[in-house]
C-alpha cells in the first residue's frame, strides 16, 4: 500500500529549495556554457530556476504571502542570499526556506569543493566524474501529491525511503530512487536521475527516435520539478518518459543531478537487500 505524507494529513511545513554558492561558476560558464539560463554572471547555481520552483510552490498551495514576496526582482532575491554567506572565496550549500507568511530564511552550510564542470550538464563537458553513486531501488511505493511535485518540509517518505536503503548520512555517495504505485520511478530521494534508452523516444524536435537517449521521468509519473532537471531539459541533455521500475538493469549506469552537486555518474544496484551493507 502507498504511504500517505504527514503533510496530506494538515502537518505544518514550509517551501524550500537547496542550491549552491560557488565563486568559481560565472568564470565556468562563461568559458563552456553558452545557453545557460540568466544570470549568467551569478555565483548561485541556477539561480533564477531556484526562485521559479519556489513561485510555483506557493502558488500551488495559495500561499499569497509567500507568493507575493518571492515575485520580487531577482536582483532583491540574490541579495536576500547574499547576507546569509559568511565567506564568499568558499562554495556553500543553502537551504531557502519559505512560510506561508512570506517570511524567508536561508541556512547555508560547508560543502565541498569539486570540479565545476560537473554543474553544467554532461553533454556540455567530456569529465568523468571519479566516484560512481551507488543507486538503490525503494521497496515501498510513495503516492504522488503536490509534496512530491513541490519541495517542502514535509519529507517523512523520503526520509523513510532512504533509511529503508541503508543511507544515513547526507555525505553518503547513495541514492534511493522513489516508485510510484504504478510502478514507475518517480524521482530520486535528494536527486533527479536519467537513464540510457533506445526508442522509439519522443525527441527533442518532436519527432520520434529510435536512437538512444537519456531519459528522465515525467511529471506525470510524480517526482519534483527540479532546477537542475529543468536545466538538463533546455539543454536538450535528456527527454521525459517513464520509466517503469521493471525496466531497470543490474550495474546499469544513470546520471543523477541536483541544485547542489550538478551531475554525478551512478550504478543501479539490484542485487542487494535494503539495509543490507556492501
Amino acid at each position: 500500500m502507498a504511504s500517505v505524507s504527514a503533510a496530506d494529513a494538515g502537518q505544518t511545513f514550509e517551501i524550500i529549495s537547496s542550491l549552491r554558492y560557488d565563486p568559481s561558476l560565472p568564470q565556468v560558464i562563461l568559458r563552456n556554457a553558452d545557453s545557460y539560463p540568466n544570470p549568467r554572471d551569478s555565483p548561485y547555481y541556477l539561480l533564477a530556476y531556484h526562485r521559479d520552483r519556489l513561485i510555483a510552490a506557493a502558488r500551488h498551495f495559495g500561499w499569497e504571502h509567500a507568493l507575493k514576496w518571492l515575485q520580487q526582482d531577482l536582483t532583491s532575491f540574490e541579495r536576500f542570499l547574499d547576507g546569509s554567506i559568511p565567506d564568499r572565496s568558499k562554495p556553500w550549500r543553502l537551504r531557502v526556506v519559505v512560510d506561508s507568511n512570506g517570511k524567508g530564511s536561508v541556512d547555508v552550510n560547508p560543502t565541498a569543493a569539486f570540479d565545476p564542470l560537473n554543474l553544467l550538464t554532461p553533454s556540455l563537458h567530456a569529465s568523468r566524474p571519479p566516484n560512481l553513486w551507488r543507486v538503490y531501488v525503494d521497496s515501498q511505493p510513495i503516492l504522488p501529491s503536490g509534496f512530491t511535485t513541490h519541495k517542502t518540509t514535509a519529507r517523512d517518505d523520503y526520509t523513510a525511503a532512504r533509511l529503508r536503503a541503508g543511507i544515513t548520512s547526507p555525505a553518503e555517495t547513495a541514492e534511493i530512487l522513489v516508485v510510484n504505485p504504478r510502478g514507475e520511478i518517480m524521482e530520486g530521494s535528494i536527486t533527479t536521475p536519467y537513464f540510457r534508452r533506445r526508442g522509439p523516444i519522443l525527441g527533442p524536435s518532436g519527432q520520434d527516435s529510435t536512437e538512444p537517449a537519456w531519459i528522465t521521468p515525467p511529471l506525470s509519473s510524480g517526482g519534483n520539478a527540479g532546477t537542475s532537471r529543468r536545466y538538463a531539459l533546455s539543454q536538450r541533455f535528456c527527454v521525459e518518459g517513464i520509466i517503469p521500475q521493471t525496466d531497470l538493469v543490474d550495474g546499469e549506469e544513470c546520471w543523477l543531478s541536483n541544485g547542489v552537486r550538478g551531475f554525478m555518474l551512478g550504478v543501479v544496484v539490484l542485487s542487494r537487500q535494503p539495509g543490507e551493507q556492501n
